[in-house]
């Protein structure tokens, strides 16, 4: 006989056979289809849900920590509970000698007042940064350049502002080389820019900003050695957490709160966020896992279920072809091929269907640059999700396959 794989003739009887019976192969095939489908989907939603939530840190480096200043809660050293202490530039300095494990650090200077150009005025947040912060925090740059190094030392009243300050003082025209006037003082402005999620709100929403040198921050509105708060990151082979702890002790002592005081310092260390939500999502990845092959072994038993009855149904018509000369062999690949057809046909559809869906789910969550998450399932996932259904698929026919095979000539036509 001719191999099964390459015998057109065989293919066709597959194709007659499973049509006897079409609700019964449809209701299986859409086991099979859903199982694949929802395995896919999961697979891909878990990862494409996990983008959307690390997208409320986007524009955070993941190594990043933020310190504030608070209120202490106990007495230390003469001074009474309830003392507010304010980070100075000399924090920060001595931060960035003490510990080689910070990498990026900035002192951030916030005020308020009003933006204006011409006959036009809007009420913004004037925030005060160093080149470095953009490197902790960095928005999108819709125009022009971000402050540089030169700006800083130079104390060049240059100025970057918010994409509302923009749309309002400048409408359409470009304000890039133009100036604003912020509480009584010009600045040239450099660059527009907008952040890369709405919760970055760092002294207010940075499309409501106008952002100086920190160094003509503290110059110009009398800051003296004054910043608001800190915010640094680490070094490829350090985390904030591990000096979380010296960073307190070393602020605590520059500024006589108690050792113990940890409210009086807050802390927040972001990179403990990004863990936090890796961790959760292993749990849900685990979850789709479980839910997805059960999906899987409902479509897998439904195979089983059909090949069985086939079995049954051609019990004369398989004794009359080992009658003939049928090899026991020939008659396994038969059953086989076809649970490997209508697994097949109904697994490629369902990763079609998934692919598609969170094709969907991905267009309708774009981010504000245009940015999409992970809603979307590998090649090498989508072949291992269909190359698994495929062999549990073929599995599903191999009792029925052998029981097949077992079925004596005589017996058979007696039947």
């Amino acid at each position: 006989m001719k191999n099964p794989i390459f015998d057109i003739d065989n293919w066709r009887e597959i194709v007659a056979t499973l049509s006897r019976n079409k609700t019964r192969t449809l209701l299986t095939a859409f086991g099979i289809f859903w199982g694949t489908a929802m395995l896919g989907m999961l697979m891909g939603g878990s990862s494409g849900v996990q983008g959307l939530m690390m997208r409320n840190f986007d524009g955070f480096a993941t190594n990043s920590a933020m310190i504030f200043s608070g209120q202490t809660t106990m007495p230390y050293k003469g001074y009474q509970r309830g003392r507010n202490w304010m980070p100075t530039q000399g924090d920060v300095d001595a931060l960035r000698t003490v510990f080689p494990e910070i990498d990026l650090i900035s002192g951030v200077t916030q005020t308020q007042g009003n933006a204006s150009h011409s006959d036009k005025t809007y009420p913004a947040f004037i925030n005060g940064f160093t080149p470095d912060f953009f490197g902790i925090v960095s928005p999108i740059v819709l125009e022009g350049r971000v402050l540089n190094e030169t700006d800083e030392q130079m104390l060049r009243k240059n100025c970057l502002i918010g994409k509302t300050v923009a749309a309002e003082l400048f409408g359409t025209a470009s304000p890039i080389g133009k100036f604003v006037q912020a509480n009584n003082i010009y600045y040239r402005v450099v660059g527009v820019v907008t952040p890369r999620n709405d919760n970055v709100n760092m002294g207010g929403p940075l499309d409501q900003q106008l952002v100086i040198p920190l160094s003509v921050m503290r110059n110009n509105y009398n800051y003296g050695d004054k910043v608001n708060f800190i915010a640094f990151t680490v070094r490829d082979n350090a985390t904030p957490g591990m000096i979380k702890d010296r960073v307190r002790r070393l602020l605590m002592s520059r500024h006589s709160i108690a050792p113990t005081d940890e409210e009086a310092v807050p802390f927040w260390d972001v990179s403990e966020q990004f863990e936090q939500i890796g961790g959760l999502f292993k749990g849900v990845d685990l979850l789709a896992l479980f839910v997805g092959f059960g999906s899987l072994l409902a479509g897998i038993i439904g195979v089983g279920n059909i090949m069985w009855i086939i079995v049954k149904e051609r019990t004369q018509e398989i004794g009359i072809r080992r009658a003939i000369g049928a090899r026991p062999s020939d008659i396994i690949k038969q059953i086989l091929s076809e649970a490997m057809v209508l697994t097949a046909v109904a697994g490629t559809a369902g990763i079609t269907f998934a692919v598609a869906a969170l094709t969907v789910a991905g267009e309708l969550t774009k981010g504000p640059d245009g940015s999409v998450v992970g809603f979307q399932l590998s090649l090498s996932t989508a072949v291992g999700i269909l190359f698994t259904f495929l062999i549990l698929g073929i599995a599903a026919g191999i009792i029925p396959a052998i029981k097949a095979m077992r079925i004596k000539p005589v017996e058979a036509l007696n039947g």
